[in-house]
């Protein structure tokens, strides 16, 4: 996969060997391009490369819907990570996920992200692409919504996010 580029941000998409030194942590030895934020690779960062990894193995390359590493590109530091869950059903639907060290919260680079997420499942011919976040997580609700995502259902836990198109 190529990576997507906005206006902040690349988003570099993980490969095998970057997801084994993020799935190894801060601790694990870096790699001769690893330019970690302050609390980069969060526990989250770490799950979803352990993630990437069991679907290397499980079924092959994810692409085009695979997992990123949010690079800034101001200072090229990488300060999160994005991606999504698998490959598109057969109804053409993905689900995606992303996040970012609390230090850059707060100024637009998740929707910035999102959206770049948003357009690059659509070009690959996905219809629908949905996400879900905690009902208390009010920044990731505000995140979904300015990329464009609407809310579309809730349980006692998650409230549930999708934007569609038609082919």
């Amino acid at each position: 996969m190529e990576p997507l580029r906005t206006r902040r941000l690349v988003l570099l998409p993980l490969d095998a060997d970057r997801a084994r030194r993020l799935a190894a942590g801060p601790s694990g030895p870096p790699g001769p391009s690893d330019r970690w934020a302050e609390g980069y690779p969060e526990a989250g960062d770490r799950a979803g490369a352990e993630r990437y990894l069991r679907v290397l193995a499980d079924t092959g390359d994810p692409a085009p819907y695979g997992a990123f590493e949010i690079q800034r590109r101001s200072d090229g530091l990488m300060i999160g990570g994005a991606g999504f869950h698998g490959p598109a059903d057969g109804a053409g639907r993905v689900t995606v996920g992303y996040g970012l060290v609390p230090a850059v919260r707060g100024q637009g680079y998740a929707a910035e992200a999102l959206r770049a997420l948003l357009e690059h499942a659509r070009a690959q011919g996905a219809v629908t692409v949905s996400g879900d976040t905690d009902r208390a997580n009010t920044a990731s609700q505000h995140v979904m919504a300015a990329a464009g995502m609407h809310p579309v259902g809730e349980d006692a836990r998650l409230l549930y996010y999708a934007v569609s198109w038609t082919r």
